[in-house]
């Protein structure tokens, strides 16, 4: 089973090299890890012994961020190195102040001995998920702990399956996981493994701390004036043209539009959808213009703060692979709204069954949820309060890893 895995480590590379021949993502991909080896040399000092965290992408590094900067905040002489293997956290978190940012060379026996000689990690910490062989293998043959943080795992992954043995194997390097939910650490120990701690979720400190104190943006004050206002998140094309409906039908509010993708295709296409909208680029520097009553958010990084000046919220991604993040809406009190592909989001389900979110598939299930939520106070606190009430998972992790 090692060589097939191997020979499709190596034949995604190659797939990635060609695609950067026309795709800007793929060509983020591997132009930012040539010279990685160099560059890592150059900055990072073995003897160090930095902690080093691992994220899949941004949202992964938001979630671990609370045990990052924590640890820090704790030993401030600590050196923290941080990989991410999607251009999409890498390039907007490459110049985190905390730790010495890079790409991770992708997972072979060869990158992963030098990468891991190169660092000499004190320990490795990845989150949610992400199981390379070879650095999990080369982690535990250097004796460096290795801890899995606000994992998740269900059913009918891999790793529960009869023929997921290799997968299983890979599990069996990480010495503690701290996972999110109680059918996580069930499942975990069907396959043997009992080091295991229900932590819950790192993402609710993360979101509490980010709502209890906001970063005030002073141009989004001057577009919202005095008006209601709904913030649609993380949208794709999908979720932005359903939206149309509620502009339309609701001229008294303000909507604000943050698209997962901003390159200029896509936000030349909403623009087409909503065609007295304005662009944050252009309103920000003429910000005479609030008479506009649609905001397009065409940067990355500001929608955490957006959702403090808004009433209802809409998460983008339902109508694709899945929905984003709902917990950054919900932690400032504002009830959800999403399409139907939300089963693997535990708290999606969770917000549902407190009526502090909605799941819907037309626009006239759009229109109602709407309604609902603008009528129902209660919807609001019951958001906020479920945040409040699930926060304490950086704390607990912490307190495990000062142990070991």
């Amino acid at each position: 089973m090692l060589w097939i895995y191997n020979i499709g480590i190596v034949m995604y590379g190659l797939l990635l090299k060609l695609a950067s021949l026309f795709n800007e993502k793929a060509r983020l991909f591997v132009n930012g890890r040539k010279n990685i080896f160099e560059n890592i040399a150059h900055k990072v000092d073995s003897k160090d012994r930095p902690v080093w965290f691992h994220f899949a992408s941004l949202g992964e590094f938001e979630q671990g961020r609370p045990v990052l900067e924590k640890l820090k905040s704790a030993n401030p002489s600590q050196k923290i190195v941080v990989t991410f293997f999607s251009p999409s956290g890498f390039e907007i978190r490459k110049n985190y102040t905390l730790a010495d940012v890079f790409y991770l060379p992708i997972d072979t026996a060869s990158n992963a001995k030098r990468f891991i000689e190169l660092i000499n990690p004190k320990s490795a910490i990845f989150t949610k998920y992400e199981f390379w062989f070879h650095y999990f293998k080369e982690l535990d043959k250097k004796q460096i702990p290795l801890y899995l943080i606000s994992g998740i795992f269900r059913p009918n992954q891999i790793f529960f399956k009869w023929y997921g043995g290799f997968y299983r194997s890979v599990l069996k390097y990480v010495n503690h996981f701290f996972v999110q939910n109680e059918e996580s650490v069930f499942l975990l120990k069907s396959i043997g493994i009992k080091d295991v701690s229900l932590a819950g979720d790192t993402r609710f400190d993360r979101v509490y701390e980010n709502a209890e104190q906001p970063k005030r943006l002073a141009v989004i004050e001057n577009f919202c004036g005095d008006a209601n206002v709904f913030i649609a998140g993380s949208t794709w094309p999908d979720d932005e043209r359903i939206l149309i409906s509620l502009t339309e039908k609701y001229p008294d509010w303000k909507f604000i539009i943050a698209p997962h993708e901003i390159g200029e295709g896509h936000i030349r296409e909403i623009e087409s959808l909503f065609p007295k909208a304005i662009k944050f680029s252009v309103f920000s520097s003429q910000v005479s213009a609030t008479s506009s009553q649609i905001l397009i958010i065409d940067n990355i990084g500001m929608l955490s703060s957006l959702y403090q000046y808004g009433k209802l919220a809409y998460i983008g991604g339902g109508f694709g692979v899945g929905i984003h993040n709902t917990l950054e809406a919900a932690a400032f009190g504002l009830p959800v709204i999403f399409g139907p592909k939300y089963d693997k989001f535990q708290e999606a389900k969770d917000l549902i069954a407190i009526g502090a979110a909605k799941s819907i598939a037309s626009v006239d299930q759009l229109n109602a949820a709407f309604q609902g939520f603008v009528s129902n106070e209660k919807a609001s606190a019951d958001a906020k309060n479920y945040v409040k009430a699930k926060k304490g998972a950086t704390e607990m992790i912490i307190e495990t890893l000062n142990r070991n």
